[in-house]
């Protein structure tokens, strides 16, 4: 079972894995770089190879890398796509380097020039992208969002219309987020909700695509397009549902992280895990 949590690197990059380690982690996720700023600073020779040395001596992988949230390739405004391409570009070379396999990525807001005119701006910036980088492995993993207001990926036909749409199909995974599913009206708290789910995403994206998965229950209620994660067990999903993704052999080899609030840390995490561990 590939289960962990989002962690901070503000101790280096390779400091995570000592951090992993200590919550008995098999993978877990990471910022490449500061999460509010679009500058970041460059990764040195020498924390490149003590990051693939900590992975070579702990084992932990794969290892997944959350983009900023600044990034909106979906947007009409130009000098923002523009500078969310450029940041995206920079986002992927850095997990090239990790050789970090997924960045999760949002696909971004329409800010009101409609969802189709969104994905058509998605689909440009994945193209540019993959054409700037034409021999890069990391995929970029689209994650499904809760529909908050103009912000794209709060259905799976519009994950796949993205998909559909670019050149490079190959370089394209997605990342389901219980929390956003849920908020976004996507029933799973049964064993015949949780199949038909599952069934619906795979006729529309198809299974082989879901590479991640976030673990996060929901402060607010089925269908509220509110994205604000809360403890396992704690919110309205509830504890049994997270029961079906750890037990299901489908996803045994797919890393499932915990992207729950962090009031007390690493306490927060630890009682997280424990509860998560306690359903498999």
């Amino acid at each position: 079972m590939l289960l962990g949590v989002h962690l901070h690197t503000s101790t280096g990059i390779d400091r995570t894995f000592e951090q992993a380690i200590a919550l008995n982690c098999t993978t877990f996720q990471i910022f490449t770089k500061s999460n509010r700023q679009w500058q970041a600073r460059t990764l040195s020779s020498e924390e490149i190879k003590q990051y693939h040395q900590k992975q070579a001596e702990t084992g932990i992988a794969p290892v997944v890398c959350h983009a900023t949230y600044l990034l909106n390739i979906a947007s009409a405004t130009e000098s923002i796509w523009q500078r969310s391409v450029e940041g995206l570009e920079m986002e992927l070379e850095r997990c090239e380097l990790l050789k970090i396999p997924y960045l999760v990525l949002h696909p971004g807001a329409h800010t009101g020039s409609g969802i189709e005119s969104g994905i058509a701006q998605a689909i440009r910036a994945l193209d540019a992208v993959h054409a700037r980088l034409p021999n890069h492995q990391v995929q970029v993993a689209l994650e499904i969002m809760a529909g908050q207001g103009s912000t794209l990926g709060s259905n799976f036909g519009e994950i796949a219309a993205i998909i559909k749409g670019c050149q490079q199909t190959e370089r394209l995974a997605v990342c389901f987020d219980t929390c956003h599913a849920f908020a976004a009206g996507y029933e799973f708290r049964t064993w015949e909700s949780y199949q038909a789910l599952l069934e619906e995403f795979e006729r529309t994206i198809g299974l082989d695509r879901l590479k991640v998965i976030h673990l996060n229950d929901s402060h607010k209620d089925l269908g509220s397009h509110v994205d604000r994660h809360t403890h396992i067990g704690e919110g309205y999903i509830g504890l049994e549902p997270f029961g079906y993704f750890l037990n299901d052999e489908r996803f045994k080899n797919i890393p499932l992280v915990l992207e729950t609030p962090k009031k007390n840390d690493p306490t927060d995490d630890i009682r997280n895990l424990e509860t998560l561990r306690g359903l498999i």
